[in-house]
């Protein structure tokens, strides 16, 4: 499966969570039901994974958590804010260099429509 793919079935998958429980709860409760979800579709899903950090050939663990992770190739960044900012795209885009995969999606919940607050994040530094 590649990441377009599974793009498209976390979008949908996230906007059925969306519908469900509105905007307004803890960024946990959105991620802990959309990995139920994702796994419900098939998906190999790991929450919370330590990402570490690699300067001058050394690893080190510099407290870098990834939401969700998903085939071991697409990073889901799950926010619940009042409004994304730039850090916030940073973030993720600091995420997929680090973990050298090509896309990834931040997502914030605290939307009243889930399309507004999608970004669908690309990896550059490939």
């Amino acid at each position: 499966m590649n990441e377009n793919e599974i793009a498209k079935i976390v979008y949908e998958s996230g906007e059925k969570v969306h519908r469900a429980l509105g905007p307004g709860l803890l960024e946990s409760a959105y991620e802990n039901c959309l990995q139920y979800e994702l796994i419900n579709q098939g998906l190999h899903v790991e929450k919370q994974i330590a990402l570490p950090l690699t300067y001058e050939e050394i690893k080190m663990d510099a407290g870098y958590r990834v939401d969700l992770f998903i085939e071991k190739k697409f990073i889901v960044e799950i926010k619940s804010l009042e409004a994304l900012n730039d850090v916030h795209l940073a973030q993720i885009l600091t995420y997929l260099r680090l973990s050298k995969c090509k896309l990834g999606f931040l997502i914030n919940f605290n939307t009243n429509l889930f399309k507004h607050g999608v970004r669908r994040v690309i990896n550059g530094y490939l």
